[in-house]
């Protein structure tokens, strides 16, 4: 098992917990959680086919971002697939607005992640999932940009582990942080709230 993952910076659980009050209730005029939350912004990346992914050819949709690693033996399999089981039962009540929205997994580990493994790795749960690597240079900029937390963890003898944050973003048409998903919590709160937000 993984260790429970560490805090990535005192404002990312700042942030965090803010997400958490203002999930207990959405009404209509209320901000999203995340509202002028410094998480997120361009990056550059590769797709699955070796091809070359920008933060903004998603733009004008609605982005669910989650960071991990392939050969992780539990935290990451269990989210996503939470995940895109939300995803395709919010798609199955509002298919006009699900299909706005473009799901995307970005390793943590690019030494081992080759863009055919994480497109592999990204297909085992869903055709939309989109799985994206780069060079260290490149996923270490993506992970400042959206807080996420990073590091190589204990060795293993398959070979190491990863550390990392656990969080699944939420992002909006413009590129601006929503809300975080309630992942813990089982694939309808995560289908709940995306029906709060996504219009």
């Amino acid at each position: 098992m993984i260790k429970p993952i560490r805090p990535v910076f005192a404002g990312m659980l700042a942030v965090l917990a803010a997400s958490m009050l203002a999930g207990c209730g959405h009404g209509s005029d209320a901000p999203p959680p995340l509202a002028g939350a410094a998480i997120g912004g361009p990056f550059t990346l590769t797709g699955k086919t070796g091809a070359t992914v920008r933060w903004s050819d998603f733009a004008g949709k609605y982005r669910i971002v989650y960071f991990g690693y392939s050969f992780c033996p539990d935290a990451c399999p269990t989210d996503v697939a939470v995940v895109m089981r939300g995803l395709d039962r919010f798609t199955k009540s509002d298919p006009a607005l699900g299909a706005q929205i473009v799901p995307l997994f970005i390793t943590i580990d690019p030494a081992r992640d080759t863009p055919k493994v994480v497109g592999q790795f990204a297909a085992a749960f869903s055709p939309r999932l989109i799985g994206l690597t780069g060079s260290q240079a490149q996923i270490d900029a993506a992970a400042k940009a959206f807080a996420v937390y990073h590091a190589r963890g204990k060795s293993t003898p398959g070979g190491y582990l990863m550390d990392h944050s656990r969080v699944a973003y939420l992002m909006g048409r413009g590129g601006e942080p929503i809300d975080t998903l309630p992942i813990e919590q089982g694939p309808d709160a995560v289908a709940a709230e995306l029906a709060a937000w996504v219009h």
